[in-house]
């Protein structure tokens, strides 16, 4: 148990142990060992820390912006001080490599962190003039928000909807994936160490009935998911019962595309990080490579070589560039749909196997080609390190095929042609679309899907819209003119 943390959960601004809940074990995907164990919390661990939440917002949410700005900014620096501690963490939480936690993880919370502090008392209402009389606007939080994060960036998500709930005044109970219930631990502690108040950033563990019993709670505002489609789905009806605050981020299947102009290397970089960072568990991925038929066999004789020399090994050597997947789960369903692409007809180019010998979740990254718009491994999100590649003409066939999907998360255009470039993401359905670079997401910039790919921003300024509501406050300045 090299992992285990304090106790399961962390409430009302300490740990907090209630055994009687479902355990669950936390394995090391590397190796598939157990390192930890916690439990899933019960009823009376939910109400403690919706409780906590709820008796504390309301003077958090009474202070001045600036102190609340100071206690983040306090954070962002311990995190990023901490930032070996806390990859390490998130490594063994996640199987992902150290070379990529370093860098992109507990990094990446950080940001949020101080991003959303240094937002917190730019946020300001408005006066409207109406002649004799005027209105004006105050901004105030929502109350006790919920998180539900994913498994593939538990530290880097508890942040994102951290961040922005609590600049804004709002207090949150976090739920973690079952899988990865370890990193987001040591972001509260992190937190209240930073000086924020008792009960209002709480961790509860759990699977999906704790997630339901937290946003079905009459106290509950507002829900954050990122997750799958089919539970953003549920999860929003839920919260639809309640008329509560809902930011979906779910799935996706994005195109990413190749104009014959574009630079290959450039190209091919580009649709590697958007297949094969963290092993291809990623909800951005541009999964559908659609390059045009002049440079086809170029494109793939490149990416084929490239592909070939990336070092999988241990997630704590450095120089590893790919680890596991998360889990035996998803290497199976993973592994399935490789054998379904080739059922279906596609050109296995490289990989397709399972990764280094031993106990852990390792997939070879994988690249097809000839694949067509009806196979299975270019329709459905796949999340593993599996490249689809598709062929095309010219520009309105490739817009139409890339928009033929029900997802809307993210979309790639790569070309010299900046006139051509900003001409394809005016027409590609998708939230968050990139010129010659792929899967960059910083915190200045909106992240969120359309159509099936969910509702709502995350990050930005455009998070204050999700975080928080308006009220209008009409002031009279003359005699009440009524005619009784």
């Amino acid at each position: 148990m090299k992992a285990q943390p304090t106790a399961s959960h962390f409430v009302d601004g300490a740990y907090l142990e209630d055994t009687a809940g479902a355990a669950i074990d936390v394995v090391y995907p590397a190796t598939g060992e157990v390192i930890a164990r916690v439990h899933e919390a019960t009823p009376a661990v939910i109400d403690r820390a919706l409780a906590s939440a709820t008796r504390a917002q309301g003077d958090w949410a009474a202070r001045p912006p600036v102190e609340r700005a100071r206690i983040l900014r306090r954070a962002a620096d311990m995190m990023r001080e901490r930032n070996r501690e806390l990859s390490e963490l998130e490594t063994l939480d996640t199987g992902k490599p150290l070379q990529e936690t370093l860098v992109a993880d507990a990094t990446s919370g950080a940001d949020a962190l101080e991003y959303f502090a240094g937002l917190a008392p730019t946020v300001t209402g408005e006066t409207i003039p109406l002649g004799r009389d005027f209105v004006y606007t105050i901004r105030e939080p929502l109350g006790v928000c919920v998180g539900i994060g994913a498994w593939n960036y538990p530290t880097q998500i508890a942040c994102w909807k951290g961040a922005p709930a609590l600049a804004l005044g709002n207090a949150m109970v976090f739920k973690p994936s079952e899988v990865t219930p370890l990193s987001t631990l040591k972001v509260a502690e992190i937190l209240v160490e930073a000086g924020l108040p008792a009960g209002l950033y709480n961790v509860v563990q759990g699977r999906g009935a704790v997630g339901g019993a937290l946003i079905s709670d009459p106290r509950v505002a507002k829900v954050s998911l990122t997750g799958s489609v089919e539970t953003g789905k549920r999860v929003y009806a839920t919260a639809a019962a309640g008329m509560r605050h809902v930011t979906m981020e779910l799935g996706g299947k994005s195109p990413l595309i190749v104009f014959d102009d574009a630079d290959i290397e450039d190209a091919v970089g580009g649709a590697m990080l958007g297949n094969f960072y963290s092993a291809g568990q990623v909800c951005s991925n541009g999964t559908r490579v659609f390059v045009q038929k002049g440079i086809k066999e170029k494109f793939l004789a490149r990416l084929a070589e490239r592909t070939k020399a990336i070092r999988l090994g241990d997630p704590m050597d450095e120089a590893t560039q790919m680890g596991p997947l998360v889990s035996e789960a998803q290497l199976e369903k993973v592994l399935g749909y490789v054998r379904k692409g080739q059922e279906e007809g596609a050109r296995l180019v490289t990989g397709g196997g399972r990764g280094p010998a031993g106990s852990g979740f390792y997939l070879e990254p994988t690249v097809f080609a000839d694949v067509t718009d009806e196979m299975t491994i270019a329709r459905e999100e796949i999340f593993g390190p599996v490249v689809a590649v598709l062929d095309f003409e010219d520009e309105e066939e490739v817009v139409t095929r890339a928009n033929k999907t029900e997802f809307g998360l993210s979309a790639g255009v790569f070309t010299r042609d900046l006139t051509r470039a900003h001409r394809m993401v005016a027409g590609l359905q998708a939230g968050s679309c990139w010129i010659n670079a792929y899967n960059l997401a910083p915190v200045e910039a909106p992240f969120g899907g359309v159509k099936l790919s969910g509702v709502g921003r995350e990050n930005s300024k455009a998070a204050v819209e999700h975080y928080s509501q308006v009220k209008s406050v009409y002031v009279g300045m003359g005699a009440v003119d009524a005619p009784y």
